[in-house]
């Protein structure tokens, strides 16, 4: 029986005893967290992936595209404002993000839009472990308290809403190029001179993420996500079974104009380099944009959440390559130790010196 198959409000229950099963990325099967039971069910595989063009979307979204098209309750965290959707069974959960158990519901507005492909999980949860243990090893400033636990007790899997952007663009611009010499008294001085040129390229998935749950910074370190066609799959329930998907919280609008400014910022800086010159002032950069599709994706990861003393800690690995970027606490011991040494050392270089 392949999921495809399944009704939309139909639950992914466990044949033996009846609990949720989850999906699990290395065995490829449904898996219950309760007796442990594998469910053999095929996903569905194989579809078009299919990209939107973005002016029609942001004049009117079609109503068929929107929902989760199975049982899912939306929740905010009062605490750190990520607007997490469980399954019905997965009641009383505290926030994945944060771990805050302040959760309250979350009345949907009509315009959600549900996603059309995603990104299984190719990095299973033994291997997160390994990755967060091997990450605090290396952080030389981190308590040495928080090295040996290595916080791996709150590891969480979570599908973040991701906007992907494509667009061809055709840039125009204008500069003054600077070329480097000598004048008659040994100095260095710039000629300058007018430049212009022009420049295609077309952008393939610019990554804008929805999410507000992760912190920005962290999301970014960890791209990217391989989101090439052969890579995603056709969205089905089946795959969220067990996990936590996060509502996005920057709306298509919002995710068109950050996608935009990142294509520009790119565009500007491929400009910049095609002037071949020592220096340069003045770009002036005219971008034309064309062909803009978009498709909206959840995008996997594994995610710490943590508190040490009175701040709060995140640590990221990316569900699909691995990558890890996190935050941890500075020894200020550490820190003071080595102040004291650089300074010992300075002393002892100055003496030295001064014989």
């Amino acid at each position: 029986m392949q999921l495809s198959e399944l009704s939309a409000q139909q639950k992914l229950a466990c044949p033996a005893c009846g609990g949720e099963a989850q999906w699990n990325p290395a065995k490829k099967a449904l898996v219950c967290a309760y007796c442990g039971t594998e469910s053999p069910y095929t996903l569905k595989e194989g579809g078009e992936v299919i990209e939107h063009d973005l002016v029609a979307a942001l004049k009117a979204i079609p109503q068929s595209a929107r929902g989760w098209q199975d049982d899912r309750r939306p929740v905010r965290c009062q605490h750190c404002q990520a607007i997490s959707v469980f399954s019905g069974a997965q009641q009383g959960k505290a926030c994945d993000f944060c771990g805050s158990t302040a959760l309250v519901p979350f009345e949907e507005t009509g315009d959600i839009i549900r996603p059309e492909t995603l990104l299984p999980f190719a990095v299973d949860e033994p291997g997160a472990r390994d990755r967060v243990r091997k990450w605090y090893g290396s952080r030389w400033w981190a308590p040495n308290n928080l090295n040996k636990k290595a916080l791996t007790d709150t590891l969480h899997g979570v599908y973040l809403p991701y906007w992907t952007f494509d667009a061809q663009v055709h840039a125009q611009y204008t500069a003054e190029a600077g070329t480097y010499y000598q004048d008659s008294k040994k100095k260095r001085a710039v000629r300058w001179r007018r430049v212009s040129g022009q420049i295609e390229h077309f952008f393939d998935d610019t990554l804008v993420c929805g999410s507000r749950g992760v912190q920005p910074h962290l999301v970014r370190a960890v791209e990217p996500f391989p989101t090439t066609t052969d890579q995603l799959k056709p969205y089905d329930p089946g795959y969220l079974s067990g996990w936590t998907v996060e509502r996005y919280q920057l709306d298509l609008v919002a995710a068109a104009e950050k996608g935009r400014q990142r294509m520009q910022a790119a565009i500007r800086n491929q400009c910049a380099q095609d002037i071949h010159a020592d220096t340069q002032r003045n770009l002036q950069v005219h971008a034309q944009f064309s062909g803009q599709t978009f498709k909206h994706v959840l995008l996997p990861i594994w995610l710490v959440g943590y508190q040490y003393g009175a701040r709060d800690f995140q640590v990221v690995i990316n569900g699909a390559t691995g990558q890890v970027a996190g935050e941890y606490p500075k020894s200020w011991v550490k820190i003071a130790l080595a102040v004291l040494a650089a300074a010992l050392v300075g002393m002892a270089l100055l003496w030295m010196n001064g014989r």
